[in-house]
Parts: structure tokens; sequence; C-alpha cells
């Protein structure tokens, strides 16, 4: 703009001074009031907004009215609502009464010391309720404070009254402050520009998590199955329940019945959670002593067969072959004898005397044959096992072998029937209940009770020894270990010192402990005094147990069947053991005694 000085009265304009003189009257600007974008309180000068946004709008006191996000920003917040909330947003009420972007708003409102008279203006009529258009420049309307009538477009003087030439026309205010518009916002756009350069990963991140809705923690109604998404609904909710109480209103204890009839519930739920996990234990339990009902020795036997023949392990015809000789076996309720190693004792009693030269003595139960568990009995059958290793040495025994009536060792389904059929004469009711009275055709585990109960019905005096208690360091049990010596021991009374290897007359013991049994057939006593048991499991395999009869092998398979102290540790153990022949009398005194069933405890 040029300046024109005149004869009469000139025409100045101070960007500085806020005013335009022309001739002979004067127009002033007020101070341009600016408008809070959050409340819409109207403010004179940019120190006291600072303070005002400072005290009345904190940045963390910004919250979504939509969800729990806070601590945010105006336009943080302004992203966030258009971002997550695109359905529910009311732009209007976010953005300024004027109708232009945030922007816009950024680029006017600056500092008043560095603004000129266009700039303000521009503010003043956006401020007013002026819209803007794309490029910055502004569009007055009726309720605008500042219109063309009060600035006139153009202001042609003449010399003669301080005016311009003639021809020349000076810029109108509308043009000034649509130029001043348009330098100030692109000015702004390149700053806008290199600020996100710099901030740009920043943004992305916290647009990020602008842009997602908060989630929201929800709260469960303690008498039905709604879910609130706030603790007050959940409370409206809960006063609505007891709302519909017949007794709630005007009654001083109805909070009390309610209260009753909670625990109430309570209670019988935390007992059918208790009925439900005491079956499903029982259950368990039921599978795991083959009391389930899942078939005994026969259909086990069928199954492993089956599953043989599936993985091509087993012709069809190998497995209807096997199928009818297990059929005819269990018949004739005599063993088959594919599970028999014969002449064990009598390969150890030839191997102690030649080797194991550091054991003082060695004692050897009657010749007993060993049988291993087989695909019918697998897991379950080793009680019955060891009772037909100990009635293989009773029938080679002079004292036992006149009173039983099998002369062959049984099968598994025969023993089964035996011991029912002892439950029957009045032995051991309580373990006759404990099975139901029943055996054949589940896979139940038997014990030490079941052992004394089918030699007793057979007219054999036995005995449970039952060391219930570990007596050594380490939870060994060298009491169990002293009692075996004695009985090994009572063989030889007679003579003072007894020889380094007796082969003795007496039945091998029966060895039961938690899950497991096997038969004792033997004591090593070393030089040292320490001492060894000689067991034959049912779990080790023919092929295992045979190395016992081969001299190359023998050696190594001795080492499988000894057991030190520091081999029994569980915590209880009980041994029958064989001691003589019952009378009738005797017999009958057995079974009175049965009904209530005791063993010797040591200690």
């Amino acid at each position: 703009m040029k300046k024109r000085k005149q004869s009469g009265h000139p025409a100045e304009w101070t960007p500085s001074s806020r005013e335009w003189t022309p001739s002979n009257r004067e127009w002033t600007t007020s101070p341009a009031m600016l408008t809070c974008d959050i409340c819409g309180e109207d403010i004179m000068f940019e120190e006291d907004m600072k303070t005002h946004l400072l005290l009345s709008h904190l940045e963390n006191d910004m919250h979504c009215p939509l969800c729990s996000l806070s601590g945010v920003s105006y336009d943080e917040l302004c992203f966030h609502i258009s971002s997550a909330h695109p359905d529910e947003q009311d732009q209007a009420c976010l953005t300024s009464a004027s109708g232009c972007s945030a922007e816009t708003h950024s680029a006017v409102m600056e500092s008043e010391e560095g603004r000129t008279a266009p700039q303000l203006l521009l503010t003043q009529s956006c401020t007013a309720g002026d819209t803007c258009d794309g490029a910055g420049a502004v569009t007055p309307t009726a309720a605008s404070g500042v219109t063309t009538d009060a600035v006139p477009d153009t202001l042609s003087r003449t010399p003669e009254s301080g005016g311009s030439s003639p021809g020349e026309t000076l810029p109108t205010t509308s043009t000034l402050i649509t130029q001043s518009a348009k330098t100030r916002l692109e000015s702004v756009r390149l700053c806008d520009q290199d600020n996100n350069g710099m901030k740009s990963e920043h943004s992305k991140a916290k647009q990020k998590r602008l842009s997602s809705p908060r989630k929201e923690k929800l709260f469960s109604c303690p008498m039905c199955a709604l879910v609130c998404s706030s603790s007050f609904v959940l409370q409206e909710h809960v006063e609505l329940h007891l709302q519909d109480e017949p007794s709630a209103e005007g009654s001083p204890g109805a909070d009390l019945k309610l209260a009753k009839r909670l625990q109430t519930e309570e209670e019988q739920r935390r007992w059918q959670e208790e009925a439900q996990q005491e079956r499903e234990e029982f259950k368990k339990l039921q599978r795991q002593f083959g009391l389930d009902g899942g078939g005994g020795y026969c259909r086990q036997m069928e199954r492993t067969m089956e599953k043989a023949v599936a993985r091509g392990l087993m012709a069809p015809a190998e497995f209807h072959s096997r199928r009818a000789e297990m059929m005819e076996s269990v018949a004739s309720g005599v063993d088959d004898g594919r599970t028999r190693t014969q002449g064990v004792v009598r390969a150890l009693y030839e191997y102690y005397q030649t080797e194991r030269r550091d054991c003082v003595h060695v004692w050897l139960s009657a010749d007993t044959d060993h049988y291993c568990s087989s695909a019918g009995d697998k897991g379950w059958g080793c009680g019955y096992r060891n009772i037909q290793m100990l009635l293989s040495s009773l029938h080679r025994t002079d004292t036992y072998a006149p009173i039983l009536q099998e002369k062959a060792v049984p099968n598994i389904t025969q023993m089964q029937s035996m011991i029912e059929g002892a439950w029957k004469e009045g032995l051991d009711p309580q373990g006759a209940s404990h099975f139901n009275q029943r055996l054949q055709g589940t896979r139940a585990w038997i014990g030490a009770t079941e052992i004394f109960t089918l030699l007793t019905s057979l007219g054999i005096s036995a005995r449970i020894i039952d060391f219930h208690q570990p007596t050594g360091p380490g939870d060994t049990h060298p009491r169990l270990f002293d009692w075996v010596k004695q009985y090994f021991c009572q063989s030889n009374r007679s003579s003072r010192v007894p020889p380094r290897l007796i082969h003795t007359q007496l039945p091998p013991l029966y060895l039961q402990h938690q899950g497991h049994s096997s038969s004792i057939v033997g004591l090593e006593q070393k030089k040292n005094g320490s001492l060894c048991l000689l067991l034959l499991d049912p779990g080790s395999s023919v092929s295992d147990t045979r190395k016992l009869l081969s001299r190359d092998t023998v050696s190594t398979a001795v080492r499988h069947i000894r057991k030190f102290p520091g081999s029994l540790k569980h915590k209880q153990y009980q041994v029958v053991v064989v001691h003589g022949v019952l009378s009738a009398q005797e017999k009958q005194n057995s079974i009175m005694n049965s009904r209530t069933l005791r063993a010797e405890r040591i200690p």
C-alpha cells in the first residue's frame, strides 16, 4: 500500500496502532474478544485465555462422554470421538459456533501483539458467526460484527478532499482480510508439515490408542445372569431386584431373609459340587481297581488280541485259535502255563554254591515257579500271580500237598471263583462287601486279606504281618528284613552255626505294598551284616526270568531280584506267611475271627 501526502488532512493507517483515521473523522477497532472453544466464555486477552484454560480446563480433566477415556487434550478428544464413536458423535457440539475448522482457529488466534488489522478483523468476523471457504476467505453474514457498510469497498478521493488521485482505487477491507488469511494459513500449513514430520511416530501410536474404543470393566449381577457395564447401573439393577421382593417394602428383616436365602443357595451349590466331585473320584477309583464293569481277564485278553490284529501284528486265524485256547483253559480252571518259569529256586541254589563269596549266609525257600502277568491281567493281576507262585511251592511240600484238592495251579478266573466261595463260607465279610461279593468278570485288585481268605478256605493256616510304618532312616524298614531272617532261620535251629547256603522247605512269603505285590524266595546276609531280599516279581517277563536258568546270564539276572533296604521305601508293607495246616475246628475258629480281621502289627 502506498502512502500519499495531500494538501488536506492526510489519511494514515498504522498497523501497530490498530486504528485507521481518514480525514475529518476517526474509526478505531475495539480489542478482539477471544472465545473459549470448550465452555464458550468470552475473554479479552490471550494471556487471560491461557490462564482460563489452565485453571478451568486442565488437559487431564478432558474425558470422553461416551466411554471412560480421560487425560487427553481437546484436539485429541475430538479425534477420539470421531474415530472410536462415529455413530454417536455430534460434530457440531465439539467444534466452535463459527463453523471454522480447528486449523483455521489455530492459524488465526495468535498473539495479539503481532497481528495486523485484517487478521484482527478475520478473527472478529469468524467469531461472530461468519463462514470460511477452503482457501481461508471469509464470507460476511448478517450477524457479523463488521459489515461491508461499515467499511466502504472503494475509497475514491480527490486531491482536494484528501483522497487518491482520479482513477486510483484503494484496496478494500475484504481484500485485505482475504490476502492476510491466505498468507497466514499457508505459513501455518508449512509449519504443520514440519511438525508432523518430526512427530509422526508419536502421533501414530497416540492416534491408534485414541481411535480404539475403551475396554470397559463388566459387573455381573449376584442375583441373576445380567452383566452391567458400570457399577452404578449394577446398583440400580440390584435395587430393582430388591423392590420386586414381596417383603422388601416396609419389612425391616427383608435384607436378613435375602442374605439367608442367598447363603442357603450357595451352600446347596457347594454341596452339589462336592458330591459331583466325590462321584467322579469314586469312578476313577473303580476304574483303577477294576470295579467299573469293564470286563475281566477274558475280555481284556480279547481286546488286546483285537488291537494286535488291527495293527497287523497277528493274523485273524491266529486270533481265533488263541481265543479258543483261552476259553478252553478258562473252562478247565487250570493255568495254561504260558507265563510260568520252572526251576528258578534250584537255579539260584546252584549259583550261590559257586558264586557270591561276599555272602556269609544265604537262605532259599522251597522250589517255586515264577508266574508273570499276561495280556489278560496286565496292570491288575499281580496278586493272583503271587498266589500261583505260593501254590506251586505248596504243591511240592509234603506238609501241604495232601490237603490241596486241586493238584494243579488254578488260573485267574478259577482263583476268583475260589475267593468268592470263601466269602460264602463266612470269611472276611467286610472284604466281601467291599467287592460286592463278586470278583469274576472284573479286574479287581486283591491284596493280603484276599490271600489270607483263600488259604484259610483251603485249610492252610496263615498270618498277616503288618509293617505299618518305617522303622529306619530314610523311610526304610529294617525290622521287615530282620523278621524275614527269623522266618528262614527257623528251619535249622538244631545247628549252632548255620551253613553258608541253606535250601529250606519253607514256602515263599507274600509281600504286599501299595499298588503292587511280589514273593520273597530268599535272603542274603553280607559280611558287614547287611541283609538283602530275593524277590520274584510278576512284572518280570518270561524272557527276563529265564536268564536265571542260564549260567551265562544268571549273575546279571540276580541283580534284578536282589532288594536292599534302600529299595523298599513304601510307607507300609504287609507279609502273608503260611505256618501249618488247620483242623476242622481251627478252620471254624478262623472263620469266626475273620469277621473282624486283624493283622499282627510290627512295631
